[in-house]
């Protein structure tokens, strides 16, 4: 193992978390913390006979970091280390850490309120604060607090506001570790693109892109906001790539949607003699570690899901990233030696950039949500500890249109029918169709 700086503190983690039930770790991005934290504490004395959960944001992060981990323990992926995703799990009778998605922990909490064969639950990359984790995590302290007060929790984070977790975690001790990043130099573009120029936006980050590969010998990692732009900027390097008879370029979207094929293809080495162009979302920004990657192109965008109220639903909408996000992303050229970033927006836009971004609770449709807190048993929000609260006017809202569709009763109690709609998966309004469907 490569002497990582979350060594540092893993004594110190290992003390806190026997003499505490809720620790926060925060970390910057490559101390190691995905992969070193859970190993170091298979040894400790609480954890018994019981598991390690360890929560990742995305299918393809929970994937690598069981990967990684079980190649540090010499065996193969299903034995200490499994994982369970959305419609594929590994895992065996020996497996101690079991890496899971968000909606996954979500599932077992619902199945297990007490997680009987549970000792810790880490939530990795928590600054992302998506819906689910914000759940799990409220469900996870209510249920530490009634049925199980030997469950540990821990948040770590590279970028998280720990005083304000360790807040809702009752002051719960604070961990920092040195992050371990070679100098990246910035380079921000001369001018603004105009608000909404698609055409001079993928001139752009095609020319960005070009002249990188004219200039530069190593592997690039360019963030874009979408599958469709990744497709676009795919196709016009493969032309130029041809044109230029660049035999040893090698291009490789990477993207939530693709096979675990082509992603794995993606985050892995690039063979000998040959380059890699990675073109990726924000799915690259956080917990991969993508091998030979010594130079960023950020666009500054990001596609997140936000509530519209026309359709009551979710819809994707394009947005610029935070100040956090654009260090995360520049961090990604320094993980191996001295690195460069080339941000496409100017300094004073930099000046501009929110820090944080807004936790997905507070502007998304809350309908999925509120059916999960009603099979937990919970009519009112309030009634859980979030780091936000969610908007009193989206709950509501929520409650409203799922006693239409039939999934609340008139006391806002979950039906029979909204059991069956969690069941599929899928947005309330998705999942009443398609039972609705079948009695026709």
């Amino acid at each position: 193992m490569p002497d990582l700086p979350i060594y540092d503190v893993v004594e110190t983690l290992q003390r806190m978390l026997a003499e505490h039930q809720r620790v926060v770790l925060q970390a910057p991005p490559g101390a190691g913390k995905t992969t070193v934290v859970p190993i170091e504490l298979l040894a400790q004395p609480w954890l018994a006979d019981r598991q390690i959960i360890l929560l990742e944001p995305r299918r393809l992060a929970a994937r690598n970091a069981a990967a990684r981990m079980a190649s540090i323990l010499g065996e193969a992926t299903g034995e200490t280390v499994g994982y369970q995703i959305r419609q594929e799990r590994c895992t065996s009778q020996k497996t101690r850490i079991l890496v899971v998605t968000e909606g996954i922990l979500t599932r077992k909490l619902q199945a297990d309120p007490e997680l009987a064969d549970t000792a810790l639950v880490i939530f990795d990359e928590f600054h992302e604060r998506s819906l689910h984790a914000d759940l799990s995590l409220a469900l996870c302290l209510q249920s530490q607090q009634i049925l199980r007060e030997d469950l540990k929790i821990l948040v770590m984070s590279a970028t998280l506001n720990t005083g304000a977790i360790s807040d809702l975690l009752d002051n719960a001790p604070v961990i920092q570790s040195e992050g371990r990043c070679y100098p990246v130099e910035l380079h921000y573009a001369d001018r603004e693109i105009k608000h909404g120029d698609r055409q001079q936006f993928n001139a752009r980050v095609f020319n960005t892109v070009k002249q990188l590969i004219e200039r530069h010998t190593g592997s690039t990692l360019v963030f874009l906001p979408g599958a469709g732009e990744i497709r676009r900027l795919e196709a016009q390097l493969k032309q130029y790539k041809d044109s230029q008879r660049l035999k040893n370029l090698v291009i490789a979207p990477l993207y939530g949607n693709l096979g675990k094929q082509q992603q794995d293809q993606a985050i892995s080495p690039a063979p000998p003699g040959k380059r890699k162009i990675v073109l990726a979302t924000n799915i690259a920004e956080t917990s991969l570690t993508i091998d030979g990657i010594d130079c960023v192109v950020d666009s500054g965008l990001e596609r997140v899901m936000v509530y519209n109220p026309a359709s009551s639903m979710n819809s994707l909408q394009t947005q610029r990233i935070s100040s956090d996000s654009a260090e995360q992303r520049a961090g990604r050229a320094g993980r191996l030696a001295p690195g460069h970033c080339y941000r496409l927006w100017t300094e004073q836009q930099q000046r501009r950039m929110v820090k944080h971004a807004e936790a997905e609770i507070l502007h998304s449709d809350l309908s999925s949500l509120v059916l999960e807190m009603a099979n937990w048993g919970v009519q009112q929000a309030d009634e859980l500890r979030w780091l936000d609260l969610p908007p009193k006017s989206a709950i509501d809202e929520a409650g409203t249109l799922l006693q239409k569709l039939g999934a609340l009763d008139d006391v806002k109690k979950i039906t029979r029918h909204g059991r069956d709609m969690l069941k599929i998966g899928t947005h309330p309004r998705l999942a009443h169709m398609l039972l609705e469907s079948i009695e026709l």
